[in-house]
């Protein structure tokens, strides 16, 4: 089934000015901690960023740019790091961004994911496609010749990834961003890469799963990382998480005692827009807290974030 929810969400950004192309960029990777290197997204939406984790016997790839076009200048980029080692593959979450380009890397590439993130991917990935082809002549270059690679390996709670000198958990701790969030966390290098659950300075696309998105929160700050890459923007450390959860829980607890003064659904949104764009000035995307305060709207009273 579609989700629809999140489909009306991320169409909010059709209402905006178009968007920049969403490429990789070759060249820019960078060393971020002693097995780990990044692709940084450059700001750019729709960019993620991209990790490589190397390994002494093998490489994994997190998430992989969206579209053939992006996936080749991935896989150059890690070949530049890694010439010859056998790669895995893995995906933070289905959204095309960071699952389509991996269909250029080799058939030998081993691709694994949680096997509820891998049901997001046979159900709804078609539709977001189609969604996404619709922003600009760009995107709908990047999307056109889409074929979405079988999965190897899905696992249902954690996978252990061992590279050699330095291992990759795999795990999920529950619905945020989407139901099938991937985390991947590096303990040799005490880094975790928090996909779209975690973000810097961008406003979160908020769906149906705020209070559980809280939960996780929760769980990922009890590892203490010493190193956050986030789906899009700077890399940080654990204090990203903190301020993720702050902003989501102040903004449930908003939108209620808004709701509790008797007012409408449009009027707080457009009274806590307009609140949260003042306190959080250097944030980005400010089109998706219509939809995330509409959402904490219909949930007023179901429970309160602590």
């Amino acid at each position: 089934m579609k989700s629809i929810t999140i489909l009306l969400s991320f169409s909010v950004m059709t209402l905006a000015e178009t968007p920049a192309p969403p490429y990789v960029q070759a060249g820019k990777t960078v060393k971020v901690s002693e097995h780990v290197w990044l692709i940084p997204d450059g700001r750019v939406n729709l960019v993620p960023n991209i990790g490589i984790i190397v390994g002494s016997k093998a490489t994994l790839v997190v998430d992989s740019g969206m579209g053939p076009q992006n996936g080749r200048v991935t896989l150059s980029e890690v070949r530049k790091i890694s010439p010859a080692a056998p790669l895995y593959l893995t995906t933070t979450h289905f959204h095309p961004e960071h699952v389509t380009g991996f269909q250029v890397f080799p058939a030998s590439d081993i691709l694994i994911r949680p096997t509820i993130q891998q049901e997001e991917v046979a159900n709804e990935s078609k539709a977001f496609i189609t969604m996404f082809s619709k922003w600009s002549p760009a995107h709908a270059a990047l999307l056109r010749d889409v074929k979405m690679r079988p999965v190897d390996v899905t696992f249902r709670d954690a996978l252990e990834i061992h590279l050699g000198n330095v291992s990759a958990r795999l795990f999920t701790a529950g619905p945020a961003h989407t139901k099938g969030d991937n985390f991947i966390f590096v303990k040799e290098d005490n880094l975790l890469f928090g996909g779209d659950v975690i973000t810097n300075r961008f406003f979160p696309i908020i769906d149906k799963n705020v209070a559980s998105w809280i939960k996780v929160l929760d769980e990922l700050a009890a590892l203490h990382p010493a190193k956050v890459i986030p789906g899009h923007g700077e890399m940080g450390d654990a204090s990203l998480i903190t301020r993720e959860r702050a902003f989501l829980a102040g903004m449930q607890r908003r939108t209620r005692e808004l709701k509790s003064q008797g007012k409408s659904a449009e009027q707080t949104a457009r009274q806590l827009s307009e609140e949260l764009k003042a306190e959080y000035p250097d944030w980005e995307n400010p089109e998706f807290l219509k939809p995330g305060i509409l959402r904490f709207y219909e949930e007023a009273g179901a429970g309160k974030a602590k």
